[in-house]
């Protein structure tokens, strides 16, 4: 897969992921719980941060077109991001909007507990105006554009549907990674990857419902006609057109589900901007999920990583047969 020479624009919400890294070796006499001492902090993109850094470790230019709050953890996770050498000048600051943080709390490569400071902004008209004019401008570099939606106020409908409209007049394939119940202000978009609960809650079916009907509920409720629903311990399946694939999960020993899903996403964005086919990018996506929920906390993968991984599993399924 060719990506060094592509480009990318990522729309969607980003926050700070603090990781504290400790062990435990007593109980608190004052309540029953675990005492931590910390060893390590660190801090690291998070949300649609994930995705940046794995389109990154791919090897594909990226651009995020997103806010940030007026305050340290905003700033912290925009020098994160140019750090990481991504283009971070459509980063927006947002002086009405506190960056989402999440602290992890790590022991024994076990996350023990996560505390959220965050609040849902809806952003404001002047802001949203101002960042449909430049869509033209940023959509002029992209060869793909993926929009990683934690429903924290940033992706309003007018921004959704002037960034999906402009995207399809210049053919630009659109994935999103969607948040909510109403997949329906995603129409138009080239590929939906909702997981598996998300997927049955914008279906509005219980559980008892077999995958075909939720997907085909999903395609009808959204008019998204290509669908990556990711499973968890039982891989991806991936609808398009009258055909069903399943991608089953091939994963050594699950320490972290943290940014899988992310990790999907940033895969499937490469290979479309690539020109691969849909079931090429599940395949490789699978492999990539599969691979991330290995590490703790969310490790971006490479595309080495990726093809070792892939010729492993050829090589283990040439020999069961």
């Amino acid at each position: 897969m060719e990506v060094s020479s592509k480009k990318a624009l990522l729309v969607g919400d980003l926050m700070l992921d603090h990781y504290t890294f400790g062990e435990v070796k007593r109980i608190s006499p004052e309540a029953p719980v675990p005492i931590v001492t910390v060893k390590q902090e660190e801090v690291r993109p998070g949300g649609a941060g994930n995705v940046l850094l794995g389109l990154k470790a791919l090897g594909i230019g990226v651009v995020a077109l997103s806010r940030v709050g007026s305050d340290q953890a905003g700033e912290a996770l925009v020098e994160a991001l140019r750090d990481q050498g991504i283009e971070s000048s459509a980063i927006v600051i947002d002086q009405s909007y506190k960056t989402p943080r999440k602290n992890r709390l790590i022991v024994q490569q076990q996350q023990l507990l996560r505390v959220d400071y965050e609040q849902v902004t809806p952003l404001g008209k002047k802001v949203q105006n101002e960042i449909i004019d430049r869509l033209p401008m940023l959509l002029s570099q992209a060869d793909v554009v993926a929009i990683s939606d934690y429903a924290k106020g940033f992706l309003t409908l007018p921004l959704l549907r002037s960034l999906i409209t402009l995207a399809n007049e210049r053919e630009i394939p659109v994935i999103v990674d969607p948040k909510g119940r109403d997949f329906g202000k995603y129409k138009g978009v080239t590929l939906l990857k909702p997981n598996f609960a998300e997927a049955i809650d914008a279906a509005g079916l219980s559980m008892k419902a077999t995958l075909d009907e939720i997907a085909t509920k999903i395609r009808k409720l959204s008019g998204c006609e290509n669908l990556l629903i990711t499973r968890s311990e039982k891989g991806v399946s991936l609808f398009t057109g009258e055909v069903r694939q399943d991608f089953p999960a091939s994963v050594r020993e699950v320490k972290d589900v943290t940014g899988a899903g992310d990790t999907v996403l940033a895969v499937m964005t490469a290979a479309l901007g690539a020109g691969l086919s849909f079931a090429e990018g599940a395949r490789l996506a699978n492999i990539a999920g599969g691979l991330a929920v290995e590490h703790v906390g969310c490790v971006p993968i490479t595309m080495k990583e990726i093809l070792q991984a892939s010729l492993h599993a050829v090589l283990n399924e040439r020999d069961l047969h």
